[in-house]
């Protein structure tokens, strides 16, 4: 064991620098504001005679470590100690680890197992797992993974904690499949697997929508008898909503609940969401209904997903009704509330609603971001109010909002349908020079407004750009660059395209083949619109 201390101490001192790390600790006690009672109590224990024993101390320390953002107050405590002639044993040690882990200053926590083992401490395995969990809550995962591996070569030990930690972080980094052979490495060897580490890679595997293999999984710790959680369940249900798979996303719902497992806000939301994604907002009306059975209160984040449910199927005053009443309830909304509802007045061309609501949510202290503004700048510029709309990009300007690609777009939109489209084109070259760059969804609206502003060529000509600077012009680009050929009855340059299009690897869509069938049509041009209308049948366009 003497060797194995004897190393660490040489690793501990060789993985972090000790020359800067023993600074005064500067920040004085008044500056914090923690629990009044523990600092009390804390300061009546040290100017007892006898000094209690360090351990009421580390109670203390403890208590205050486990509270957020009172790890600099334990530090500072832990220095009034020492001052005071109480010397720390190896608990008192592991909470200063902890606390610097959380601060971010590793190298702290490294001279703390430094100075474990040289007064004569043993670090125990809550020592190791908080190095680990500093490590890897600080993105050092590789670090952390030289660390157990050095560690365990060395004859000590880590527990379920540590090796969770580990798991979690490799996860954090996108490498679930090693977080797997992780799992394989330790079980029946180590440490006794648990629904913590199975459920950190299943959550991984679901966002990453690997959702067979999370499924594997799951069914692998049912078989082994870890009991899944709440946790579990939730991942698994977010897993299956994202890649559209409803119903085996409700089916675990049910089996959880067969399970005694109890859903909590957060699993009835991601249904919610998910149901109102698909437009079923009766279903997740449903289960407001059912979690409001078992006791489960909704919050502001489910109210979210129904106001935006109501919206995509175009009951705005519906979602307005759940505003008021969960305001009445005691249920605050935020930003995205108010966003949901400003957007969803804007889309159905309710501007003067959704500007009432704008001015509500600045009244009631809630800043508008730049979603907010983005929703009624495109509301404002669809119902013709331009100079509204450039009033309030001012107004963002002036508040610290900076306007984004989105912003501009809208208002290019705008000059383009209102024929002002070299203003839109001057827009453009202004916001390219202030570093803003326009997006596909920008130059599709500007060669769109190009073609039917009569200036087809110079629409083509950036079209003949922007595919030589190798932009992703997608399905919709070339639908408007062929509309615009057949406008001009330019029937050859339309078929062109359409070859090339598929030749970049852009697949036809019905709008593709309709655009040129009624041109060809229209100027008689039968044999050709016949011979494209087969072509569009055999695709299964049609």
């Amino acid at each position: 064991m003497w060797f194995a201390r004897s190393r660490l101490i040489s690793y501990s001192n060789s993985l972090f620098s000790f020359h800067f790390l023993f600074k005064p600790f500067s920040h004085s006690l008044h500056q914090f504001t923690p629990n009044h009672d523990a600092l009390s109590t804390f300061h009546s224990l040290l100017h007892m005679h006898p000094t209690p024993s360090i351990i009421q101390f580390n109670k203390i320390l403890g208590f205050l470590a486990k509270t957020k953002n009172h790890y600099t107050t334990v530090i500072s405590l832990s220095h009034q100690l020492e001052f005071n002639g109480i010397t720390p044993n190896i608990v008192t040690l592991n909470i200063l680890i902890n606390c610097y882990s959380h601060l971010g200053q590793l190298n702290f926590a490294f001279s703390t197992l430094g100075k474990i083992l040289k007064l004569g401490y043993e670090p125990t395995t809550v020592t190791l797992n908080t190095l680990v969990n500093g490590l890897c809550l600080n993105g050092k995962v590789s670090e952390a993974l030289h660390f157990h591996d050095y560690v365990v070569a060395h004859g000590l030990h880590f527990d379920k904690f540590g090796y969770a930690s580990l798991i979690n972080g490799l996860c954090k980094m996108g490498e679930t499949r090693v977080a797997v052979q992780m799992l394989r490495k330790i079980e029946g060897k180590l440490v006794r697997l648990n629904e913590v580490m199975y459920s950190t890679i299943i959550d991984s595997f679901c966002k990453d929508k690997c959702v067979d293999d999370a499924y594997e999984l799951y069914c692998e710790m049912i078989a082994k008898r870890i009991s899944p959680d709440v946790v579990t369940f939730s991942s698994l249900i977010y897993g299956f909503c994202i890649v559209g798979q409803l119903k085996k996303a409700s089916s675990f719902l049910k089996e959880m609940v067969l399970k005694n497992i109890y859903p909590d806000v957060y699993t009835f939301t991601i249904l919610v969401d998910a149901l109102c994604k698909e437009g079923n907002v009766k279903e997740a009306k449903n289960l407001l209904v059912v979690m409001m059975k078992e006791g489960v209160i909704p919050n502001i984040v489910f109210y979210n997903s129904l106001m935006d449910g109501y919206c995509l199927v175009n009951e705005v005053n519906k979602a307005e009704h759940m505003l008021r009443t969960i305001s009445r309830m005691g249920v605050t909304p935020n930003v995205r509330s108010y966003n949901i509802m400003i957007n969803g007045f804007c889309k159905m061309k309710m501007v003067n609603e959704a500007l009432s609501l704008f001015n509500e949510m600045c009244c009631k202290g809630i800043t508008p971001n730049t979603v907010t503004y983005n929703s009624l700048i495109d509301g404002l510029c669809k119902s013709g109010r331009i100079s509204h709309a450039w009033k309030l990009v001012d107004e963002m300007h002036d508040k610290g909002q900076p306007a984004d690609i989105f912003t501009y777009s809208s208002l290019i939109d705008a000059l383009c349908k209102n024929h002002l489209v070299d203003k839109a084109i001057a827009l453009v070259k202004r916001i390219k020079d202030h570093g803003i760059l326009p997006n596909m969804c920008t130059y599709n609206i500007l060669i769109d407004g190009l073609c039917k502003g009569g200036q087809l060529k110079n629409a083509h000509n950036i079209f003949k750009d922007l595919l030589t600077k190798g932009y992703g012009l997608d399905v919709q680009t070339y639908n408007i660059m062929i509309n615009g050929f057949c406008k001009e009855g330019l029937f050859d340059e339309s078929e062109a395209l359409l070859s090339k299009m598929e030749d970049n690897g852009i697949i036809p869509n019905a709008v593709t083949y309709e655009t040129i069938i009624r041109a060809l049509f229209r100027k008689d041009e039968n044999e050709k619109a016949v011979k494209l209308l087969r072509e569009m049948i055999a695709r299964g366009l049609l």
